[in-house]
Formats: C-alpha cells, structure tokens, sequence
C-alpha cells in the first residue's frame, strides 16, 4: 500500500511543492517498500524512490506510485535526487526536521543546494488517521499474536523462566505469519511484575506467581501490541482485587475514547478508578499511546495528552497498577477510534483473571 497520494493533498495544504522522505518507516507509508537505504522524494506530480543495487529488483516489483531509480558509484545518491527535484519543478521542498538531527538537515540542504523547509507533523498528522487497509493489516498483526498466546497459556508451568516464555511466544507468532517482533517481548514475573518494562531473564516461575506478557508482531510493517496477566495455579484475594481494578479502569478508560477527546482526559477516566480503589500512586504510566508503522506514534492517552484523537486512530488502551517488590497488573488492549466511540480490536480473554 502507498500513500502519495495523501501525502500530496498535505502538500498543498501546507503550501509545499514537495517532501524529501529520508526516515525508513515514512518511505515505506509513502511508497509501499520497506527498506531503501536512499530516499523517496514526493512531488505534486511526480515521485520517486532511490535505492542501491541490494533492494532495486525487490523496489520495482513493490513500490507503488513511484519511479524506481538506483544510485551507485557512479550515480550517487545526491545526485540523483538534485535531478528528481528538477524534473518535479519543486521550489518550496521540506525536509523531516523532526526525524532527522540538526546536522544531518543541513547535511541534506548542502548535498541539494536548496534551502529545505521543515516538514513539521507532516507524517505523524497523517499516519495518525489509519485507511481501511493499514487496519487490516493490524487486525491481521493482532490475530496473530493472539493466537501465539493461547498456545503459551497452555504451556506455562512452574519451572519455565521468563526467557523460555518470550522465546516461545516470538517463535509462534513468526510460525503463525508474523513478520517480527513489535517491540522486544516484555515477559516479567513474581516480584518483577512490578517492573512496567522488565526484561525476561532466567527467573523461574513458581505457583502462585503472576506472569505478565507485552508483546506483538508486525504484519504488512504494521504493529500489533497486547498485554495479560495470569496468575499460575493460584492467586490471592488481593491480586484478585488488583486484577479487577485495572480491568475496570482500563474499559472506563476506552468508555471514554472517541474522536475529539483529548489524551488526557481518557487517561483520566481510567486513572480515577484506580486512584478510588486506593492505589494511585502506583499507576506510574500513561493510560496508552498510537500504533501503527511504529510501536508509539502520536498523539498519546496520557497525563500530557493535550491532542485529541482523530478518528482512525489506533491507541493502545494499557494502565495498570504496579506495587514494588511484590507484584504487578498490567492489561492492554489496542482500540479503534471512531466518531462516537471506540472499537476494541483485541479478542483476547480478560473478564476474569486467568489463573493456569
């Protein structure tokens, strides 16, 4: 899938002739190919894709809406797209100010003898607001990783570490037509389910512990991300409890997600809950954040989410409640944002507290 066509229409918006694409994960939203090591450039009538000769034969059998051209020795990369300019007759060309360093901005002006705009939130306006397709492929994404949990769930035991878990959920997501990992898996558990962003070691899982599991897969370059806790053969009053709250909080949270509310105030209507039940200094985090090519996009469901969500937003929909040294809840689900309310994507079950 390409998107040069939304790209244009920013263009002229924003009184831009063209856009020079320099960040990987933006060249692959304008032209539908993931890896270039070059660059895209996006004029009003014109575009192109430059690449070397490792991705040339893969770029013109992939890329849409665009001219494919390859740089080498002979025809370096600058080169080539001081002539792609020419040929879109560009004067006003912008630059990703806000992916690429101060350096390297003016790096690129020197190389094209051009005085470059700043592109601003050019990509992240647009990447915001998912087309009907960029959602399937993160329904399809979300399948698969909920189809590499219901296997683990059925082979969690004590004795397993925390790394032997993550191992076997990356390997059944890969099996299952995931792409690779969103994000390196967060697989936590006993005391470190404490730890919002502990990283699995060779700590053993015991009965009574509870096991917490972030993760995710990628599909068309495009993010899954989930969370679930459950608990191995028992689990107390109080991690009952805990368990319960966070689960509350978090659909009061997506009660209060739809196009037009600010971050903010859906992080609000979760975090209240949780501050009711008594445990609201241990909600450290955000309530959640935008997906899409990349695992956090703007806007964001948190304390300073001063933005509101557009709709065709996917936010992740995650709080939880974090008490140190002995345990933590975490549960995550990734909703749409529609017009008048929000439209959970994760199938995933959490009612109730799991307990293997």
């Amino acid at each position: 899938m390409n998107q040069i066509a939304r790209i244009r229409e920013e263009l002229t918006k924003r009184g831009l002739d063209a856009v020079l694409v320099t960040d990987e994960k933006n060249q692959r939203y304008a032209a539908g190919f993931p890896f270039t090591d070059g660059a895209v450039l996006v004029g009003k009538e014109k575009a192109f894709l430059l690449t070397d000769s490792r991705y040339i034969e893969a770029a013109e059998r992939q890329a849409e809406g665009v001219e494919v051209r390859m740089f080498d020795k002979a025809h370096p990369l600058p080169a080539l797209l001081k002539q792609a300019v020419a040929e879109t007759g560009a004067e006003k060309i912008a630059a990703e100010d806000r992916r690429l360093s101060h350096a390297g901005f003016l790096d690129w002006e020197k190389k094209l003898g051009v005085k470059l705009e700043a592109a601003g939130n050019l990509f992240d306006t647009l990447r915001a607001v998912k087309t009907e397709e960029e959602i399937a492929s993160m329904i399809h994404a979300q399948r698969i990783s909920e189809q590499a949990l219901e296997e683990v769930l059925h082979i969690i035991r004590p004795g397993m570490t925390e790394r032997e878990v993550a191992a076997e959920l990356v390997y059944r997501m890969l099996r299952h037509g995931g792409e690779g990992n969103s994000f390196d898996p967060i697989v936590v558990t006993g005391a470190k389910t404490s730890m919002p962003h502990g990283v699995p070691g060779d700590e053993v899982i015991r009965a009574g512990d509870f096991v917490t599991m972030d993760f995710g897969c990628l599909k068309d370059g495009y993010c899954s991300d989930m969370t679930r806790t459950v608990a191995v053969g028992s689990a107390t009053e109080e991690m009952k409890n805990v368990y319960d709250i966070v689960l509350r909080a978090q659909l009061a949270g997506i009660a209060a997600a739809k196009a037009g509310v600010l971050g903010r105030d859906i992080d609000a209507a979760a975090r209240r809950v949780i501050a009711d039940a008594g445990y609201g200094e241990y909600f450290g985090h955000g309530f959640g954040h935008c997906l899409g090519l990349d695992i956090h996009e703007p806007p964001f469901a948190g304390l300073l989410g001063k933005e509101p969500l557009p709709a065709g937003a996917l936010s992740s929909a995650e709080p939880g409640i974090y008490l140190p040294g002995r345990f933590g809840v975490r549960i995550e689900d990734v909703m749409i944002i529609r017009p008048d309310h929000a439209e959970v994507i994760t199938r995933a079950p959490k009612s109730e507290l799991i307990i293997l």
